[in-house]
């Protein structure tokens, strides 16, 4: 059964348990343009699917560009279902403690709600891919370190765009787990990595 405190036909509300975590939206475009591999949240009716990908942050238009397949379950269920999640995040160390209920990790994460949409414009198709490689590849000129995206190309491609509505990030990334001076442990803790 839904909890009734909350408008589900609203973006969810930001939850936190601990607000002390939470960031500001320059860490969120920072976090955005820096991490590696985000995934997708769609669905297919009340199939939920989540879907790995490489993304592209571009703050000027405050959304996020992937590719996909130009035939395939992303596009379908998107084709679809317009509203998607996205999430992106890091994670650290895992951080052992002596008391159960401390044991923990370092990560950091922004989770995004939003609208998807397929693009057909060849402009902002290329504009959205180039994007994508200058993320990856810095430094890597089309014309100069690789042939430019040919028009063959954008045909067997899907590049999609959410268009951000909401956003939330997090960051707990302490040095060590909450101990207790009450319990001693029998044996040494290990760190975990």
């Amino acid at each position: 059964m839904p909890d009734e405190r909350y408008d589900l036909t609203q973006a969810p509300p930001n939850m936190s348990r601990l607000p002390e975590y939470e960031r500001d939206e320059a860490w969120i475009r920072d976090f955005l343009q820096r991490a590696p591999i985000g995934h997708v949240a769609s669905r297919w009716d009340d199939q939920p699917f989540i879907t790995p990908s490489t993304f592209w942050y571009d703050q000027q238009g405050h959304q996020i560009f992937f590719h996909s397949n130009r035939v395939g379950r992303v596009r379908a269920n998107i084709e679809r279902h317009q509203r998607v999640c996205f999430e992106a995040s890091e994670w650290g160390r895992f951080l052992p403690s002596n008391l159960a209920m401390e044991f923990s990790l370092q990560y950091a994460s922004v989770i995004v709600f939003g609208t998807a949409r397929i693009i057909q414009d060849s402009q902002e198709k290329r504009r959205a891919l180039y994007g994508l490689i200058e993320k990856y590849f810095p430094g890597m000129q089309a014309g100069q370190a690789y042939r430019p995206i040919t028009d063959q190309e954008l045909r067997h491609t899907s590049v999609i765009a959410i268009s951000i509505e909401s956003w939330s990030g997090k960051e707990n990334w302490p040095a060590q787990a909450e101990q207790s001076d009450e319990w001693t442990p029998l044996a040494p803790a290990n760190a975990g990595g």
